[in-house]
């Protein structure tokens, strides 16, 4: 059975509170239309116990890599940190479609998804050094995401300092997953009488992006004003 992630990374848990998650449930019920045996897995990150790069996992990757050390020979913290990331890593590679669901805030995403990102980045396993420079290993996957901003950063003056769908995109694909089909619904909080229109335009673009993903396509969208 095919497997989706929907990956949300917003301290509000209710829907009707959050924009990107009213948007992202529409995208959620169009894609079970076109897939009704999709196994759907949810992660709420900021409900999760994200490992940090800190010293303990910084030293046990480096020992594990490099300097010759086996997994027993990691002290106990090191194994912890290092069995929670490979669990992290192990449940995101099990799927076959990825929807992630963000803000943008303060030209970049959460916190919480960097965190989650880098647990996703280990060699040998979801990429591969090669002597032409890092392979991707999760090739035939494909992956979406919602985003929604407060002010408009896809043209004008603010157009190089959006770093969210930016990060996430590029991270995604050096992975070597499938190009990003982004649904970005912005200008909600500098044209708010125009909010109700752009969350249409969203939700409506999020039943064709699902389509469109069930079927294998991948295209870019911008909702504005």
């Amino acid at each position: 059975m095919s497997k989706l992630l929907y990956i949300t990374a917003n301290p509000k848990k209710e829907v009707h509170l959050s924009k990107g998650a009213q948007i992202g449930e529409v995208f959620l019920q169009a894609f079970k239309e076109e897939k009704p045996d999709i196994e759907i897995d949810r992660m709420h990150l900021y409900d999760m116990e994200i490992p940090q790069i800190d010293m303990n996992l910084l030293y046990a990757r480096a020992r594990l890599s490099f300097m010759g050390y086996t997994f027993e020979q990691l002290s106990e913290t090191e194994q912890e940190k290092i069995m929670k990331m490979h669990q992290l890593a192990d449940r995101f590679i099990d799927a076959q479609y990825y929807v992630f669901v963000t803000p943008l805030w303060n030209l970049g995403s959460p916190s919480v998804l960097k965190a989650f990102m880098d647990n996703l980045f280990i060699a040998e396993k979801t990429f591969s050094n090669t002597a032409h420079g890092p392979v991707g290993l999760l090739t035939d996957r494909k992956a979406i995401h919602i985003q929604t901003r407060g002010g408009i950063y896809s043209t004008g003056p603010m157009v190089d300092f959006e770093f969210g769908d930016r990060f996430l995109r590029k991270s995604l694909g050096f992975l070597g997953m499938d190009v990003m089909h982004s649904i970005i619904a912005e200008g909600m909080d500098h044209f708010p009488k125009q909010a109700p229109v752009i969350m249409e335009k969203a939700k409506q673009r999020a039943s064709e992006a699902a389509r469109e993903m069930a079927a294998g396509k991948i295209r870019c969208s911008i909702i504005k004003k």
